[in-house]
């Protein structure tokens, strides 16, 4: 590929962790996403020791609880990187990372084992009648004693079942007014690998992509959980807690779509250079030449759009409307990238045999996750109009 002129916002420090990244990328997760992907099995726990053991898990974590304490620059550039092998592993990275508005004790107790892979969350927020409308969540948690009690059912938790707990929030305050303010964050733990706790039950998603671990609907019939487990200690806070956690996580959602839009050029750079017809490879083709440059223009812009607002967010700025226009972009680009190039591999791209595929399913996904692009649209819209 050519020189990145979004490279001009990292340091150096950022770009050689970005080749560190790259490398082990290569080496180890586009090797598993080839066998595991298609057979729609899940990355190998040999695989997430490793994200763990290089502190991929602890990227913003500060040093103090045993994070490498690094800016958002280096999560995207880590997001990006990873999601060019495999979407999957360029998600669960989030699964350390935060635990935002947790109290300093909840701190101490669970950001160390976050941060090296020990002990990892899901997130329990859509429902079945309420996904992009938060405020509509019905999942209550009663107060009985010294325990919440929680009922509801929760949709769209990817690793639930993996999870060591299930970072769930739920109404506290059905009365409250705006009704944003009755809800709050709980930290409900289990065991990983299963949801052997009382009351406590999932059922696996069925899904097209986003292979390499599972998604479930999760029910809670009655699950307890200890008053200490109230994120941040007070009632009331959880909306704002979710909002916190969305402008990081458009920027890392955007940076996952720039690497799946990545892997789709870069594949077809190289399917176009060696794919022969009559008699001179297709690279040869205006088409295909200016299908490649319209690619390689849309997932550079996406790329600097990303990487702007984290260095805007690095230095202490609020970036809602931004991170949504990254989202927004990246996403987009990245699922017309990824079908473009399945086109320039023709009927191969259709097969499992070629990466592209898998890159064009996963891209889809991004435009809905961490809010759709409609809602990112409506908050673009709502920042111009305030002004």
């Amino acid at each position: 590929m050519m020189n990145q002129i979004s490279d001009t916002v990292l340091s150096s420090e950022h770009q050689m962790f970005r080749d560190e990244t790259r490398d082990f990328v290569e080496n180890e997760v586009l090797p598993e996403a080839r066998e595991r992907d298609s057979e729609n099995e899940d990355m190998s726990d040999g695989l997430i020791k490793q994200l763990g053991e290089m502190g991929f898990f602890g990227i913003l974590i500060d040093e103090e609880y045993g994070g490498l304490g690094l800016d958002l620059k280096a999560y995207a550039i880590l997001a990006e990187e990873l999601s060019r092998g495999w979407l999957s592993v360029g998600s669960i990275i989030a699964r350390g990372q935060s635990l935002a508005g947790a109290t300093e004790a909840q701190k101490q107790e669970y950001l160390p084992k976050m941060a090296s892979g020990e002990c990892l969350k899901s997130i329990a927020i859509s429902e079945p009648d309420a996904g992009s409308d938060v405020q509509n969540m019905r999942t209550r948690a009663e107060r009985d004693g010294d325990e919440y009690v929680l009922n509801g059912q929760k949709m769209w938790c990817t690793f639930a079942k993996g999870s060591d707990f299930i970072l769930t929030y739920a109404v506290t305050d059905p009365d409250a007014e705006p009704s944003y303010r009755g809800i709050s964050g709980f930290i409900v733990e289990k065991p990983a690998g299963t949801f052997d706790r009382p009351g406590l039950s999932g059922s696996p998603v069925d899904k097209i992509g986003y292979h390499g671990w599972k998604t479930w609907e999760v029910n809670f019939d009655d699950v307890r959980v200890p008053k200490e487990n109230l994120v941040g200690g007070e009632e009331g806070n959880g909306f704002y807690q979710i909002m916190d956690f969305f402008e990081e996580g458009r920027v890392h959602t955007a940076a996952r779509a720039v690497g799946l839009a990545r892997g789709a050029i870069e594949d077809s750079v190289t399917y176009a250079q060696e794919r022969v017809q009559f008699d001179e490879p297709i690279s040869e083709f205006q088409a295909i030449r200016f299908n490649l440059a319209d690619m390689a223009t849309k997932v550079e812009a996406a790329r600097a759009l990303t990487l702007l607002v984290a260095d805007a967010v690095d230095s202490g700025e609020r970036a809602d409307a931004e991170a949504a226009m990254a989202k927004l972009f990246a996403s987009e680009i990245a699922e017309e990238v990824t079908s473009e190039g399945i086109q320039i591999h023709g009927g191969y791209g259709y097969t499992t045999e070629f990466d592209v595929e898998r890159y064009w399913r996963d891209a889809r996904l991004t435009r809905i996750f961490e809010g759709t692009s409609e809602i990112q649209k409506r908050i673009i819209a709502d920042s111009l109009l305030s002004s």
